[in-house]
């Protein structure tokens, strides 16, 4: 609960002025019983001289009610929104500055759920449930006042079902906050079956499982009703005993309250006033079965987004952190690595060995290797998407974790072989890393990347939408127009990681053709399968197992007569037989 009065706090005068304006309406409305209670005296006294008048003030009292009412709905739901605003942009902020361990550790409908169902419950708590407990205790405190002024012995018998009350909120508070807890986890689970179906809905498709995957979403969605059942079963019981106490109550103050009035102890006025505040006492005892429901929901759920808010970015900068350094030269020494146990890729084994090398700003790295050999890797550390050990790994002679994380990320530039595109238009994606990047930019950044041509033949140019993760564009138009991104960046450092993978040889060197002039002052580090991607590079490394096996330019390699040899001749035979 502390979390949540913390924003409660934020907005405390909003939640004041909201919380005078309920005082006014509840205090009005306990005055209508003093009302009636004197025109039912007078009513035996005197007749109905002055009925009219006091059937004015229950209507000048109405009038007051309905005004402030609106009030307090403003400034206190006003409020929850207000904090449900807060929380959820707080909540996103934090997430995006999260490392990528974090991401693979965690499932995204469990994320998408406590943006969703968490903040709303939290909101809910913050409004309803602050309306809801002040009411109560406005009209408690309010009625039981008035009641004790009437006869305060009745009052002791009306309140005999107290303790019980007591002891069965604490009990069944606490089945609540657990079974609320199950039934958000189970709804995490919902929300990442149906992510998962709807991102893979082509594989499924493909293998024709569409029946299959039902039948799990089904038995899922089962679970999440069972938990759902589960709570309501206990609400169900909660308020209907709520009720059967205060009905005890009422019956106790009929039984006794009806032969003090019989006995002449007690005026009838008096005593349709006491059962009066009586009955306005029945809403706050069933109110608070509702609050305890929505405050142990609200509970539950903050508990489980501070559990993300409390949750530390592994990757973050020095306490000493330097700006990027005036030259991009690249230094690796002695590099060994291996991911974090938590990491679902780490087997406990290094992913790379003792890798050292070096290259001078302006030159061009090429690397080569088979599948899982670690060039990914490399470039991951170098971005810090991980962190490498220390006094490994330089940029400019600067330690790359020393480095200012926001200035290393936004003068390297790279581009992966499934790249990832916004669900908005070509040019909104391609500027995403340089919103402020002009048409004429836009266009030479395209232009370089191979792409603008085939631009311009999409119905709106530029201004075609794309699709969710570029649904609408083939797998070599995405790494273009990924690739048009990372250039109109104008970084210091560009990385290509296999990113022509899914384009023609032809125009894979027409690309890189277009690139040889624009990395002309840059450092370059291309990763590829095709010997032609990297062959004109200043340095090659082949990469077996994660260790460096083979380094030099093209022409040494070749008469290694290695593993780049092998590759290269295999790659020529298979380009000679398309031919």
């Amino acid at each position: 609960m502390r979390g949540i009065f913390q924003y409660l706090w934020r907005y405390r005068l909003r939640i004041f002025l909201g919380l005078v304006a309920l005082f006014i309406v509840d205090g009005a409305q306990l005055i209508v019983p003093l009302i009636i209670r004197a025109a039912i005296d007078q009513l035996a006294q005197t007749g109905t001289a002055q009925l009219a008048l006091y059937a004015g003030y229950i209507l000048g009292i109405t009038v007051i009610v309905a005004i402030f009412r609106f009030f307090w709905r403003y400034f206190i739901f006003g409020a929850s929104r207000m904090i449900r605003r807060d929380l959820r942009d707080r909540l996103y902020a934090h997430l995006v500055k999260l490392s990528a361990n974090f991401f693979a550790n965690t499932k995204t409908g469990d994320l998408m759920a406590h943006a969703t169902n968490d903040v709303e419950a939290v909101q809910f708590a913050c409004g309803m449930g602050v309306l809801a407990l002040a009411d109560a205790i406005i009209m408690v405190s309010f009625s039981l006042a008035a009641m004790l002024s009437i006869n305060w012995q009745l009052v002791l018998y009306a309140f005999t079902p107290l303790p019980l009350v007591t002891v069965f909120v604490v009990v069944v508070g606490r089945m609540i906050h657990k079974r609320f807890m199950a039934v958000q986890e189970a709804f995490s689970v919902l929300t990442e079956k149906v992510r998962e179906a709807i991102s893979g809905v082509r594989v499924i498709k493909s293998f024709a499982q569409e029946a299959g995957f039902s039948k799990d979403f089904r038995s899922t969605n089962e679970l999440f009703i069972q938990k759902n059942l589960s709570l309501v079963r206990v609400q169900g019981f909660f308020e209907p005993m709520i009720a059967l106490l205060a009905g005890l109550s009422s019956a106790i103050v009929l039984l006794v309250g009806g032969q003090k009035v019989i006995s002449g102890a007690m005026s009838l006025g008096d005593f349709v006033a006491f059962t009066s505040y009586l009955g306005m006492l029945t809403w706050p005892m069933m109110a608070l079965g509702f609050v305890i429901n929505l405050m142990q929901r609200g509970a539950a759920s903050m508990e489980r987004i501070e559990k993300i808010l409390k949750t530390e970015p592994e990757i973050t900068d020095a306490p000493e952190a330097q700006p990027f350094p005036a030259h991009a030269s690249i230094e690796c020494r002695r590099l060994t690595f291996r991911y974090p146990v938590a990491e679902p890729s780490a087997n406990g084994q290094p992913v790379l060995r003792e890798v050292s090398f070096s290259i001078a700003e302006g030159q061009k790295l090429g690397i080569v290797g088979l599948t899982g050999s670690g060039k990914s890797t490399l470039v991951h550390l170098l971005l810090r998407v991980f962190d490498p050990p220390a006094q490994t790994l330089f940029i400019g002679g600067v330690d790359v974790r020393t480095i200012r994380l926001s200035e290393l990320r936004r003068k390297i530039a790279i581009v992966p072989q499934d790249p990832f595109l916004f669900s908005t238009t070509i040019r909104e994606n391609i500027a995403f890393g340089k919103p402020t990047a002009s048409e004429h930019e836009i266009i030479e950044a395209a232009k370089l990347a191979g792409i603008y041509e085939e631009i311009l033949e999409f119905p709106n140019g530029l201004d075609t939408i794309v699709g969710e993760r570029g649904v609408s564009l083939s797998g070599g138009q995405k790494q273009r127009v990924a690739l048009a991104r990372a250039l109109l960046m104008n970084p210091k450092i560009l990385i290509l990681d296999d990113a022509l993978s899914a384009v023609d040889a032809e125009k894979e060197e027409e690309i890189l053709s277009n690139l040889r002039d624009f990395m002309r002052a840059k450092t370059a580090i291309v990763i590829a399968h095709r010997i032609s991607a990297v062959k004109d590079s200043d340095l090659i490394l082949v990469f077996d197992q994660g260790q460096i096996v083979e380094r030099g330019r093209h022409e040494e390699l070749l008469a290694l007569d290695g593993i780049y040899a092998r590759l290269y001749e295999l790659q020529q035979a298979e380009e000679a037989v398309r031919l």
